[in-house]
């Protein structure tokens, strides 16, 4: 278990999917010890000990603690997985630009309109299902004749965005009008070690 990366989560996180995700696809040894987020637990002295800011994802791999979704990307595909990282300059730039589309207009879209749906969060609606809109045309036209983001292989760009634009009809976002980006969701999910996110029924999965 030495060699094992524990990964804090919370099942109906997003952002601790991509964690969850890229390690069970990339066939990271991990361990994933869930987060009592509605406890508090993320709150308490010691899970503020791995993460000040009171977060999930974190992980740990011996005595190294990352934190923030898409830094845990780029570490486990650094040391544990490569191929999923690209090393030509202009593919990894490429990758760099989805990351943050992630941390960015998909978790003030998608994200946050699934935010208020399943948890109740006090966002604007309108707001982040027009974001959702927004971000979603871009994909799907960046996704004209592509089978993934960046290449011709799956990388983290494509775990970083997938849980959140996957669960968007959760926040009343509809994917009907986007063939391409149903047809990249399509494509990962295909991938052998492809864990789903819990399904919650709200918004248009009710």
């Amino acid at each position: 278990m030495s060699n094992t990366v524990k990964i804090y989560a919370f099942p109906l996180s997003g952002h601790a999917h991509r964690a969850t995700l890229f390690a069970s696809l990339a066939g990271i040894p991990h361990e994933v010890i869930n987060v009592d987020l509605p406890a508090g637990e993320h709150k308490q002295a010691e899970f503020l000990k791995l993460n000040p800011a009171g977060q999930v994802p974190v992980i740990k791999d011996a005595d190294v603690v990352i934190s923030d979704s898409n830094a845990i990307l780029v570490y486990l595909a650094r040391k544990f997985a490569p191929a999923y990282l690209p090393q030509d300059y202009v593919l990894e730039a490429e990758v760099q630009k989805f990351l943050t589309l992630a941390a960015g207009e998909i978790a003030f879209g998608p994200a946050a309109a699934r935010l208020v749906t399943v948890f109740n969060a006090p966002i604007d609606p309108d707001f982040a299902q027009a974001t959702a809109t927004k971000v979603l045309n871009k994909l799907e036209a960046h996704l004209n004749n592509r089978e993934f983001l960046v290449g011709d292989n799956i990388s983290i760009a494509d775990v970083a965005i997938y849980s959140y634009v996957a669960h968007a009809p959760e926040g009343n976002v509809s994917l009907d009008a986007y063939p391409n980006v149903q047809r990249l969701l399509k494509n990962i999910e295909a991938q052998d070690g492809f864990i789903p996110m819990p399904t919650t029924n709200v918004g248009l999965r009710a």
